[in-house]
């Protein structure tokens, strides 16, 4: 049986995982994602009871209960860097023993649903609109890092993507993954739009926007929002879903990305006062996790 070393797995002194400072068995089954750690209490602030509260830089992590559900919601920051953190150590919670360091002999799937923001690509995702990525496309190329990857992977999407967008930035493939059909049966009904949203590695040129810097394709946006395969298109942007999606479709577990739409990329408005936006879709993931 292999024995997993400090230099791949550190843990605390106190038994804690190294980024979240989380103990195993402070961490639920079900648990919510954010991005912004102040919006972890936003969450926690609908829990009936809240057992343990931990922080560690953009790590922060309350557990309680909700309904009667055991629930963990947890911080990730920005960018699909940090969902490899927190994918790989939220797993290493609940499939490794941390005594020993061996996998447990039995698996514990977690069920994840990750709560953003985003920036509509398609005129039927207006701003206040929810989507949940039924296919995440990453642009990040954090999968690829992983053996196996093109198990999890749409294939035939990813061909047809690169055809219809005439791919142009070298070095990097986009990569495709499909939510779990439980989960999104489980957590979308008619309030929640089931689209295609893409995951970057950066907000600004990575999402087409120019600033100072011109773009190394300048119409990538456009064959992005004409995209159309068997009837789906893209709907919008974000940073996280992808990583999420195929890191939990490799480790065996149920994950989900649900946004708010804040920005609409082809009209080019911005509702940057979104906070309260997200209260009606952290109610519904919350009844529905």
């Amino acid at each position: 049986m292999r024995i997993i070393p400090a230099s791949e797995m550190p843990i605390h002194a106190d038994g804690s995982a190294f980024h979240l400072h989380l103990k195993p068995e402070q961490l639920s089954d079900r648990i919510i994602l954010v991005g912004d750690p102040a919006r972890v209490n936003t969450v926690a602030d609908y829990f009936d009871t809240q057992e343990c509260e931990v922080s560690s830089r953009e790590f922060h992590s309350i557990t309680g209960s909700y309904k009667g559900k055991r629930l963990t919601v947890i911080s990730h920051g920005i960018g699909g860097d940090n969902i490899d953190i927190v994918l790989n150590e939220l797993d290493a919670l609940a499939n490794i023993d941390f005594k020993t360091r061996t996998v447990k002999p039995e698996f514990k799937q977690l069920t994840l649903v990750r709560i953003g923001t985003s920036g509509g690509l398609q005129p039927f995702v207006p701003i206040g609109t929810y989507v949940a990525a039924e296919k995440s496309i990453g642009f990040d190329g954090v999968l690829f890092f992983y053996a196996q990857n093109d198990k999890v992977r749409d294939l035939d999407f990813e061909s047809e993507l690169a055809k219809q967008l005439k791919w142009k930035v070298t070095g990097l493939s986009p990569y495709v993954v499909s939510a779990p059909s439980s989960l999104v049966e489980q957590i979308t009904q008619k309030d929640i739009i089931r689209g295609i949203t893409i995951a970057t590695n950066g907000f600004y040129g990575a999402q087409g926007r120019e600033l100072r810097l011109p773009l190394h394709d300048p119409d990538l946006n456009r064959k992005i929002e004409a995209f159309d395969f068997e009837g789906h298109k893209i709907t919008n942007f974000e940073m996280e879903s992808s990583a999420l999606a195929g890191l939990a479709a490799l480790m065996g577990h149920r994950a989900l990305t649900v946004c708010c739409i804040i920005a609409g990329r082809v009209d080019k408005n911005m509702n940057t006062e979104y906070k309260g936006s997200l209260t009606g879709l952290i109610e519904t993931v919350l009844d529905r996790i």
